[in-house]
């Protein structure tokens, strides 16, 4: 199979998996299902895509299983820290707008909208699936910015989970460990997976799929990330206003003032 069938497995798994979804998040009555399996999305396209190509070379093994790892970790601590609690407040005030129609509403607004997503950034990871050379040097670098990321991805996650469980944190800021340094962390970590993602598939001459990294950045810096998150987060905690005047929005650096 060349990169435009593999494209296509790509697009029906997407569709197959966020479809299967959307029926679950109807009978349970929740769409935040659909944020807890985000990082599965990449998973099954990066092994459907892998099986389905021909011979594929270690390049594709290396990024499948960096995809992989990204992706167990993110759908799992998601489900760990979701599961049994109840549907996100974006979702609940969708609902509230328009109760009737919300069924078809989370379909393609929710769910076929991430599945999408989901699909335009893992085209570094189909591209690399028809290479066949040998590793090099970029797939080093590539590999040393991917752990970087995933480090303060999921550190940044285990930091934030063990302030929230205490009760005598209850609306105060994090700004321990590497929350310190970057106000966040975990979205500072989601960009250098997706740049290491992409410095792999460039190794294999897909250089035309940077639109992928670039895309995942606009989202966690504009979209459903930091952007998102501060607009009502010093709402919520008065101490975050300093913090935020002491330290970095997403890419770490020294605490001014401290």
């Amino acid at each position: 199979m060349g990169v435009a069938e593999l494209l296509l497995v790509s697009a029906l798994v997407c569709l197959a998996l966020m479809g299967l979804a959307w029926v679950v998040s109807l009978i349970i009555r929740d769409a935040s299902i659909v944020d807890m399996i985000w990082g599965f999305g990449f998973v099954a396209v990066g092994w459907a895509t892998y099986l389905a190509a021909e011979q594929p070379g270690p390049r594709s093994l290396l990024l499948t299983m960096m995809v992989t790892i990204w992706g167990t970790r993110l759908s799992g601590y998601l489900v760990w820290r979701n599961l049994g609690k109840p549907e996100d407040y974006r979702y609940q005030e969708m609902r509230r707008k328009a109760p009737r129609l919300f069924w078809l509403i989370s379909l393609f607004q929710v769910f076929l909208l991430q599945g999408a997503l989901i699909w335009l950034i893992s085209f570094p990871v189909v591209a690399t699936q028809v290479d066949h050379e040998v590793l090099g040097w970029l797939d080093v670098v590539a590999v040393l910015v991917w752990v970087v990321g995933l480090f303060f991805e999921s550190v940044g996650d285990v930091q934030l989970a063990r302030f929230k469980s205490r009760p005598e944190n209850e609306g105060r800021v994090m700004d321990r460990g590497l929350w310190r340094y970057t106000r966040h962390p975990n979205y500072f970590g989601d960009f250098m997976v997706w740049w290491g993602h992409y410095l792999v598939a460039l190794a294999g001459g897909a250089w035309w799929t940077i639109f992928s990294p670039l895309l995942m950045s606009v989202l966690l810096l504009r979209v459903s990330g930091v952007a998102m998150l501060e607009r009502t987060i010093s709402k919520r905690r008065p101490e975050y206003e300093d913090y935020a005047r002491r330290t970095n929005a997403f890419f770490p650096g020294p605490v001014r003032g401290g």
